[in-house]
């Protein structure tokens, strides 16, 4: 009855016309048919890939010592882009890019530094990719490459290919966000052992799951990307299974419950869950996910049965995992309800302008303005922010350098950096205010309890960026990313501030894209301080 359901309401909600349903039950064939393992063209393609690689250096080996020349700046940064051979996806588009900005930039540290970090997530993360089963797997996201779209077919190819294959997994498993490859790719799961001993409520299957942490802002990317992606091509050819993608990214949700409700009445089923408090006015317990370690594991047990911190009713919905996989403290996480109100309203904006789908667009709108009031309801104090509450009374005033984060919320398009509650916010979570701020002789930043209190991450200075015009301001959190990658001439997780040459991996490729992406925005609105002339600079333009 679910799966008749699901047609039903897929029907009677995306009315657009008789090729509908057939085109819809396509797209619902292919992923089944990958996901049964029937697409052989795949295995082909990925053993071939695998087979020209084979005799290329691993990156997380490569990237662990200067290799190619050095820049001719200070910094002498060297070239650690693997040969052509050895990259995971060539792009010419991106090669223009590169060319371009390193054409401009007038320190040739930050030209090296740009020219590793901008293709990093293609030159080593595309895992797996076949465009005839349209279907790929990386390991890191590449929102940056946005405005390539339109321009590059191949590059825009691979985006669609990795939201279809997002779309089959968050179908099946809504609350998790980290994932092992396809069957098709011949891939072989790989054994996580920080997932081992660990009991997941709804069950997941490790062949298929790497790691099942609920994080909001996994579900959060995911719209954004398929977002990003319509907004870049308006591709037309692809407008029924990209809309199947739109459905997915909220329809796994009534997957999860099993209810056996019209697609209309599951999209915000888990919004709804994840927003109760824990105790109904009867006193019932409610839980919906939960997840904890069993004695010995690594991750360990967590309180109230796998189900964490109480919490009451704001409007806001709840999450158990923080952006850098650690437990929330408490379930209602600032930063990444601020990225869900925001990519609820963009999603709601792509079905308006399709002109399908008015049910979900409405309902889309309803959550976003919803979160929105709430968070400005029950996050801010004296103009200042909370990182986590319970809706019991309960603040965590901090910050984590993780996307989304406090400090990011310029970036994730939720309000203007010259809003005086972020500026007030700002100043606070840049200094002792915050715990899990740091400072040190050359490095300094916030951190969080992935690592430690003393090594904060270069992508809270990247956010920084993102969330001020002040000239001077700009340009001291630059440098202060650019004179400290350990001579590697790559973007790290997190630099220990009593000693810069100690830091956790040299090869991180998320904050290797939001490095270069943070470049491209200077190059368009503050092309002065990093060119060599004034004239701003647009990829594609």
């Amino acid at each position: 009855m679910l799966f008749g359901n699901f047609i039903h309401g897929l029907n009677d909600s995306w009315n657009v016309g008789s090729r509908m349903l057939p085109h819809g039950l396509g797209c619902l064939w292919d992923a089944a048919k990958m996901k049964l393992g029937l697409g052989v063209t795949g295995i082909t393609i990925s053993l071939v890939v695998a087979t020209a690689q084979a005799d290329c250096p691993d990156y997380t080996t490569y990237a662990q010592s200067p290799q190619g020349n050095p820049s001719s700046g200070s910094l002498g940064l060297p070239y650690m882009r693997p040969d052509p051979a050895c990259r995971t996806f060539n792009s010419t588009s991106v090669e223009k890019v590169i060319l371009d900005m390193k054409s401009r930039l007038k320190d040739p540290d930050i030209a090296r530094l740009f020219e590793n970090t901008f293709p990093n997530t293609l030159d080593t993360t595309v895992k797996y990719y076949n465009e005839g089963e349209n279907s790929a797997f990386i390991i890191t996201g590449f929102a940056h490459y946005h405005n390539l779209l339109s321009i590059d077919a191949d590059l825009a190819n691979l985006v669609k290919a990795v939201i279809n294959n997002e779309a089959r997994y968050v179908s099946q498993y809504p609350y998790c966000g980290a994932f092992q490859p396809p069957p098709e790719s011949g891939l072989e799961p790989s054994v996580n052992d920080w997932a081992l001993g660990v009991i997941v409520n709804p069950p997941v299957n490790n062949q298929t799951v790497f790691e099942c942490k609920y994080e909001i802002d996994s579900l959060c990317g995911f719209i954004k990307l398929s977002s990003s992606y319509y907004e870049a091509t308006k591709d037309v050819t692809y407008d029924e299974c990209r809309m199947f993608v739109f459905y997915s990214v909220l329809l796994y949700w009534g997957f999860i419950l099993g209810a056996g409700l019209a697609a209309i009445d599951q999209i915000f089923r888990v919004i709804n869950e994840q927003s109760q408090a824990s105790f109904d006015a009867n006193w019932n317990f409610i839980s919906y996910y939960n997840w904890t370690g069993l004695p010995g594991s690594l991750p360990g047990a967590v309180n109230n049965g796998g189900n964490g911190e109480p919490k009451g009713y704001t409007g806001m919905v709840g999450t158990h995992h923080r952006p850098s996989d650690d437990l929330s403290t408490f379930a209602f996480l600032t930063p990444a309800n601020a990225m869900l109100s925001v990519e609820l309203n963009n999603l709601a904006t792509i079905l308006d302008h399709a002109g399908v789908a008015p049910n979900i667009s409405y309902q889309a709108k309803h959550w976003s303005k919803t979160i929105e009031q709430a968070i400005w309801e029950h996050t801010v104090v004296d103009g200042i922010f909370a990182y986590e509450t319970n809706g019991l009374g309960s603040r965590y005033v901090m910050d984590d350098a993780n996307v989304p984060s406090l400090l990011s919320l310029p970036y994730l398009g939720f309000l203007d950096m010259n809003h005086p509650d972020y500026v007030k916010t700002k100043k606070m979570l840049m200094s002792r205010g915050n715990p899990y701020y740091a400072n040190g002789r050359d490095f300094s930043g916030i951190g969080g309890p992935h690592i430690d209190v003393w090594n904060p991450w270069p992508m809270s200075q990247v956010s920084n960026i993102f969330g001020t015009n002040d000239d001077e301001e700009i340009l001291s959190s630059l440098y202060t990313i650019v004179n400290n990658t350990g001579g590697l001439g790559l973007i790290h997780e997190s630099i220990d501030i009593y000693n810069v040459s100690r830091y956790t991996r040299p090869w991180f490729a998320w904050a290797n894209s939001y490095f270069s992406e943070m470049l491209l925005d200077l190059a368009q609105r503050k092309p002065h301080l990093i060119f060599t002339d004034n004239k701003p600079y647009t990829p594609g333009q």
